[in-house]
């Protein structure tokens, strides 16, 4: 496997004492600037917190194949857009290798795993339950909007396989706008039914109206998620 790249970061340091970590990964083409901007122009109150750093990672550019083989800013390759295609393991398999690096950091700043939620947005949620259900399922919990997994992905036997073992495993919280592609939609749903099925607990909010973006009801239900999973603490 190739070496772990450094990615490029955008961080909100907490108000107050740093005890929890929130990493939020962008979708296809944007930056971790780009969705930090984007959350402060839909979230009321904003996405910040007195004892949680949220960190906006910016995924490096490589040759996406449904742009033609273009450079962008993509956590993983695709052979296509396509819940019904193969997983390009290979390149999911390297940003894992790479992000872990980022949740070494927050552990190495002296926050345990058990208080740090991974979640992003399309691709970034995809790429979020890549990381945790197959790699860092001992972290708070792990959130995807407007985000599905591939029918047969290699995530739903992960899961599986722990929860057979009995071992814990993070909770998740979806969205998805009912007025996205209504196919996009519908992969989400199934992924929350699968992931379910497989022995996760999920959470799957449908919102009337809502496209392919973000929205202030979405990050006021996200936040309040957040906060139950990564409480202050006596020293916060």
């Amino acid at each position: 496997m190739a070496a772990a790249r450094k990615l490029q970061m955008y961080a909100l340091s907490p108000t107050g004492k740093h005890s929890a970590s929130v990493i939020f990964l962008h979708g296809s083409g944007d930056t971790g600037q780009g969705l930090r901007a984007w959350v402060q122009d839909v979230a009321v109150p904003d996405l910040a917190f007195n004892h949680i750093r949220v960190i906006y990672p910016t995924a490096p550019a490589r040759p996406y194949t449904p742009m033609r083989g273009s450079l962008s800013t993509v956590w993983f390759d695709r052979y296509k857009i396509s819940r019904d295609c193969q997983e390009h393991l290979e390149s999911i398999d390297t940003m894992c290798t790479t992000l872990r690096s980022v949740i070494q950091d927050e552990v190495n700043a002296g926050i345990p795993k058990h208080r740090i939620v991974i979640g992003g947005f399309s691709m970034g949620g995809a790429m979020a339950l890549h990381l945790v259900c197959r790699y860092h399922p001992d972290i708070a919990g792990v959130f995807a909007l407007s985000s599905f997994l591939n029918k047969d992905s290699v995530a739903f036997q992960a899961v599986e396989e722990r929860f057979r073992a009995g071992l814990p495993l993070p909770e998740l919280f979806q969205c998805h706008g009912t007025s996205d592609d209504l196919v996009l939609h519908q992969w989400g749903e199934d992924t929350s039914v699968l992931l379910k099925k497989a022995g996760m607990n999920t959470t799957f909010h449908s919102l009337p109206g809502l496209h392919h973006q973000l929205s202030q009801p979405e990050m006021e239900m996200l936040r309040s998620w957040i906060l139950k999973r990564l409480p202050p603490t006596t020293s916060s």
